[in-house]
């Protein structure tokens, strides 16, 4: 972005956490190439009934209250986004109690492509007649525009200059979000007032927050030719991404060579698999309304457990069921003993490099929810995402691992991942992994986030990245109309795996038929292990697993003057990587007209 503002900010809108990280832009008088360093923004926000505590992280918690909370126990210091929500701690601590009325990761389905994701559904589960529900992406916005207005109060109380909707943002993204979960990101950032905004995926900000923190040390704890894996297990994701070290004119570069899969897997799949082991030791006769009080109370018990390795044992505590909060509660603990069967040796075991996560079998009919993995075994998504970056006929073997996510302040999950990650590297051969120290597992995406600001301005060290997958268009085949047999897709590229921001690509060698004026369904595909297909290119067939489908878009698209409903026109196509990090797909027609094609879901909004 060209304007220069007083601070470059970074946002980690976490499916478990937020947090605000910024460095101050205004050079020293005494030393102009000197600027402020990455500081933790504290977000000040309701602890308990009437209280309020400045923390450095936000529970991504909504809670939509009822008359169980008095008005006067919602009241914020500042001229907060009332609209009958309670945002961070108090909300997590109030949804324990009644969680019917909690919204709590909103940013899973965000990304689930099989609700709508615009639609009223969250707290998903719940009574709509008795919570007034809210979208994913409204979710997102009202968190955001809670960020917004707590900085507001705290940085810009007698100086509108500072405030955080006329700051340069870097929002941060798991690097599996489709381009459709980007822009409704960017939406809700925007509908917050936000408009400022630039994506960043939430490994590259973890490591460039591990090198803003090691300052000119990051040099001696890495070398040329190092594969650094960065194993990114969050809330709600498990995110993999391979980064280069390298030369070039004599310097050591960083490049982001690949990334892995959407995996819905983290420390969500870790509560409810606590959480079953808590039911069974209250007896395992729990209703719908317990188990998600249950779940909540095993997440508050795993962190306490991650927390303080001398800890051995933590209570898990629900409440009976009440609308009102009355009636008996129920007891039980977990143990150290519980975490170490249930999250190190069921969702990190031991397994060899050409281990697969199993495949569950389709059921005909299942509830619809969010779409989980179905094997927890996050070793074995690492072995998958490893053995998929081929080079002649070889597994990648990384040399060095920066953890990121709260589930790794366990000393023994850590421990069990170096011990797997060793084991393939022993088998192969090699010399045992790198763990990089320093890193900050709570702040690091927002601090990152931040620092990548400073890089954005020319100070700083610069990983190359790009777009994290190569994206495609669905083509439908010409041929004869067959009973039964639907015409083949075909495949074309659109955008290369690592198309930067701000460039473009046009696709003008041939001309394809477009439907204008009807209804018609688009369809888009992605690729993290296809790296070098290039613009333009046409797949007619391509092995298990090499593509994805994506969300498809239906639309119709107005045929303009001259051209009748139902015309099919001729066009070639272009695609852009936007400077905030969208991706865009346009069909030109002969006459110039541009018809755009794309999970830009911002097209045609009013702006905020």
């Amino acid at each position: 972005m060209s304007e220069e503002t007083p601070y470059v900010v970074g946002i980690d809108l976490g499916t478990t956490n937020c947090a605000i990280a910024y460095v101050d832009t205004e050079p020293d008088p005494e030393n102009p190439d000197v600027v402020g360093d990455v500081e933790v923004f504290e977000i000040e926000q309701l602890v308990r009934s009437g209280t309020t505590k400045g923390l450095i992280q936000l529970p991504s918690a909504l809670y939509l209250p009822g008359e169980e909370v008095a008005e006067k126990a919602m009241v914020l210091p500042f001229e907060g986004p009332a609209e009958g929500t309670i945002h961070g701690q108090f909300a997590l601590d109030q949804g324990s109690k009644v969680p019917h009325r909690l919204v709590s990761s909103s940013k899973s389905w965000l990304c689930h492509s099989g609700v709508d994701r615009r639609g009223p559904i969250l707290p998903w589960g719940s009574d709509a007649e008795e919570v007034a529900k809210i979208s994913p992406q409204e979710a997102a916005r009202r968190l955001l525009l809670y960020l917004r207005s707590a900085w507001d109060a705290t940085m810009a109380e007698d100086e509108p200059a500072y405030e955080l909707a006329k700051q340069e943002i870097f929002l941060t993204v798991p690097a599996s979000f489709d381009p459709e979960a980007r822009d409704l990101t960017v939406e809700a950032a925007r509908k917050a007032g936000l408009t400022k905004v630039t994506l960043l995926e939430e490994p590259q900000a973890a490591f460039y927050s591990w090198i803003e923190q090691q300052a000119d040390g990051w040099r001696d704890q890495l070398a040329v030719g190092d594969q650094v894996l960065v194993f990114d297990v969050g809330g709600g994701t498990t995110d993999l991404t391979l980064i280069s070290a390298s030369e070039e004119d004599g310097n050591l570069v960083l490049e982001r060579v690949a990334v892995g899969d959407h995996l819905l897997l983290g420390g969500d799949n870790m509560d409810l698999a606590l959480a079953h082991v808590a039911a069974q030791k209250l007896g395992g006769n729990l209703d719908a309304w317990q188990s998600r009080a249950l779940w909540l109370a095993a997440r508050k018990a795993k962190e306490q457990l991650l927390s303080d390795p001398e800890k051995e044992s933590a209570d898990v505590v629900i409440l009976g069921r009440g609308s009102k909060l009355i009636g008996g509660s129920q007891k039980t603990q977990l143990t150290r003993e519980d975490m170490d069967a249930v999250v190190v040796n069921g969702f990190f075991p031991a397994c060899s490099l050409d281990d697969r996560p199993l495949k569950r079998r389709g059921a005909g009919l299942s509830e619809l929810g969010l779409p989980f993995e179905a094997d927890p075994a996050i070793t074995k998504h690492v072995a998958a995402f490893l053995g998929r970056q081929q080079g002649e006929g070889d597994a990648v073997y990384p040399s060095a691992v920066l953890f990121n996510g709260g589930v790794f302040k366990g000393t023994t999950v850590r421990e069990r991942a170096v011990e797997v990650l060793n084991g393939w590297l022993k088998s192969a051969k090699r010399d045992p992994l790198k763990p990089l120290t320093g890193e900050d597992l709570d702040l690091a995406v927002a601090r990152g986030a931040a620092y990548y600001g400073l890089v954005r301005r020319g100070r700083g060290v610069r990983i190359r990245g790009g777009t994290a997958r190569t994206y495609y268009v669905g083509i439908e085949s010409t041929m004869p109309a067959v009973p039964g047999m639907p015409p083949p897709l075909k495949a074309l590229c659109v955008a290369p795996f690592g198309m930067e921001e701000g460039s473009t690509a046009e696709i003008s060698a041939r001309e394809f038929s477009l439907l204008v004026g009807e209804q018609a369904e688009f369809r888009f595909l992605g690729s993290t292990v296809r790296k070098e297909d290039q613009p333009g290119q046409l797949l007619d067939r391509w092995d298990e697993g090499e593509l994805e489908e994506l969300s498809p878009l239906q639309v119709t698209l107005e045929p303009g003057e001259g051209h009748a409903g139902g015309s099919m026109l001729p066009v070639t196509l272009s695609s852009a990587v936007t400077e905030i990090g969208t991706l865009e797909v346009h069909c030109v027609s002969r006459d110039g007209d541009r018809f755009k094609l794309e999970w830009n879901v911002r097209e045609g909004e009013d702006e905020a």
